[in-house]
């Protein structure tokens, strides 16, 4: 039996809005539904953000360090941190994040030394701020960050999702049309949203090792 021998499915922008349009049993016959569709489609992209970290948006970033200075802005297309460390001379050390109130609670952010701890401060223009402050201009900070999925512009342009995702996004924006052009869908394709959301979310996940911790009180004597 011949089969295609290609593994390169996906969808640009246009076709996503189209399987929206069909699910909603509405058809895109405007410029002005193409373009009420995409910026739906962007805004689901940011409920995305919120429902937590999407694997394929993480990104490794460094950040020269400067002796003395604590505070660092970064790009505006990252929307946490996730992991830190400090580099000095090929080897990693861990840093911890901390709240708000905890670093506001530092009694002398002046102190210097190898930074064990950061607070990463979600401005719309994000920073890190350090603590202790940096005591040299040859350490390189190393994160693992959330990066903002890529907007839906060009109608022509591939979406910024993988393969595992394209179901979600396709029952997604049909559920996000259906509040504006087909109310009586919206219960029927929300179910249908969040189950394929629930399903990518679950696949979207690190594998790791199963790591069985006996409880204590099996050896407790009774």
């Amino acid at each position: 039996m011949a089969t295609s021998s290609s593994r390169n499915f996906t969808l640009d922008v246009a076709e996503v809005i189209e399987e929206a349009y069909e699910r909603c049993g509405l058809e895109v016959r405007t410029g002005y539904d193409a373009e009420t569709a995409r910026r739906s489609l962007n805004i689901m992209f940011a409920d995305w953000a919120n429902r937590g970290v999407n694997l394929w948006t993480v990104q490794l970033g460094t950040q020269a360090l400067t002796s003395g200075t604590s505070t660092y802005t970064l790009s505006n297309e990252i929307t946490d941190i996730l992991e830190v460390v400090v580099r000095r001379d090929n080897t990693d050390f861990q840093v911890q994040r901390i709240s708000r109130g905890e670093y506001q609670n530092q009694p002398n952010k002046a102190t210097t030394g190898k930074p064990s701890s950061f607070y990463f401060n979600r401005q719309i223009t994000p920073e890190i701020n350090l603590w202790p402050t940096p005591e040299n201009s040859t350490d390189v900070l190393r994160y693992y960050f959330v990066q903002r999925i890529q907007d839906a512009d060009a109608l022509v342009n591939d979406v910024d999702a993988p393969f595992r995702f394209l179901p979600c996004m396709a029952a997604g924006l049909a559920y996000y049309l259906s509040v504006k052009r087909a109310p009586q869908r919206i219960q029927v394709l929300k179910s249908i949203y969040e189950e394929e959301f629930q399903r990518a979310a679950d696949e979207d996940e690190d594998r790791v090792a199963l790591k069985l911790t006996p409880s204590i009180d099996y050896l407790r004597v009774r």
